[in-house]
């Protein structure tokens, strides 16, 4: 295995990791509470633009990892 195809493969598994944190961080900052039957949302913006960022650096570098490891050896 070369060296690239390595890179590239780890590159994928950190791009899942920070996917997954993202998408729990957008999770936790949106919360809905049923008070005597209204439905109150309580959101948190600045943490679900942070978990969106999470997820769009997430996209790049699986991108970047799949190129990698698709990538032909010359």
């Amino acid at each position: 295995m070369s060296t690239t195809k390595l890179i590239g493969s780890i590159l994928i598994i950190i791009s899942l990791a920070v996917g997954y944190l993202g998408f729990n961080k957008i999770n936790d900052n949106s919360k809905e509470v049923n008070l005597l039957g209204l439905k109150v949302a309580v959101a948190n913006e600045s943490g679900k633009q942070e978990g969106y960022l999470y997820l769009g650096l997430a996209v790049v570098v699986f991108v970047g990892g799949v190129y990698s490891v698709t990538k032909k050896s010359v």
